[in-house]
């Protein structure tokens, strides 16, 4: 099935680069990888940040890829028009090289960052793989994004200068980030999920469930990052709390207003980068 799908369509030798690009999911990989750009240049990297950048960015095409390549006859099965593999714009094959070069390079990359940031970064990007290879079938769907955003931070303070580490609220607001990111994503595709065997926690707990759950997780992390280090709620802090507020809610009323929206998992990479910005000047590393 994979391989007529694969043949039905020519592909033009401009367009296949840009066919096989878009089938990384190239919102979140990119948006991921420029966050952790963000938090590396504020936290003093300087021109590390660019090595912490393509070890992040390989990490996340991987990803992207093997989703993919994992999921084509799915994919297929359900007619998903935003998946190039679906009318034969890229091959299967095509894309589970790809997914497996880019993970040899990130492996490379990861290292050169250092054995213990190295380390802790590959274990975040297994994590998300599991994902892809299983995990999303079951009530623990939301533990690979929860173990995969919290241990990023944690990759990102070894690989500066003088291996610091995260503090714990940290870890753990990028957890939070993660299962509502999770479940935002999910969100628009839980009929075609259920149709095809994919029973996560999200198809679980519906999707009213599973919009205000995603709500919360997103304002319980962004109320960590505010309130958790020491002194005073600074006017920054009290903005971003807004701000993240604001968005979570519109996310969580267009979820449930238009089940095939994709505005909530934009809204959850907002949420994502507010607190990107509320880290960066603030004393999240530990040395």
């Amino acid at each position: 099935m994979q391989a007529v799908s694969a043949e039905r369509k020519p592909r033009s030798a401009l367009r296949a680069p840009l066919d096989l690009f878009l089938a990384c999911h190239p919102g979140p990989t990119i948006a991921v990888s420029t966050l952790a750009g963000v938090l590396a240049v504020g936290s003093g990297a300087g021109a590390r940040s660019v090595l912490i950048v393509a070890a992040v960015f390989t990490g996340q095409l991987s990803v992207g890829w093997s989703n993919d390549w994992v999921d084509a006859d799915r994919d297929i099965a359900v007619g998903r028009p935003d998946k190039p593999v679906v009318d034969g714009r890229v091959a299967v094959g095509t894309v589970r090289a790809a997914s497996l070069s880019a993970a040899a390079a990130c492996v490379v990359l990861s290292f050169l960052l250092g054995w213990a940031a190295g380390a802790v970064h590959l274990v975040a990007v297994a994590s998300a793989w599991s994902y892809n290879l299983g995990l999303k079938r079951t009530a623990w769907s939301w533990a690979p994004y929860a173990l995969s955003f919290g241990l990023l931070p944690m990759a990102l303070a070894l690989a500066l200068p003088g291996r610091p580490t995260a503090a714990w609220w940290v870890v753990a607001a990028g957890a939070l980030i993660g299962v509502g990111a999770h479940g935002a994503n999910v969100l628009p595709d839980l009929l075609d999920d259920a149709a095809t065997g994919i029973h996560g926690l999200p198809h679980r707990l519906g999707a009213a469930g599973t919009a205000v759950g995603s709500a919360g997780a997103l304002l319980a992390a962004t109320v960590l990052l505010v309130v958790a280090p020491a002194g005073p709620i600074t006017t920054g802090g009290a903005v971003g709390l807004v701000v993240a507020t604001g968005v979570a809610a519109a996310g969580t009323v267009v979820a449930l207003r238009s089940r095939h929206s994709r505005f909530p998992f934009l809204a959850a990479i907002i949420v994502a980068a507010v607190a990107v910005v509320l880290l960066v000047g603030s004393p999240w590393l530990v040395h």
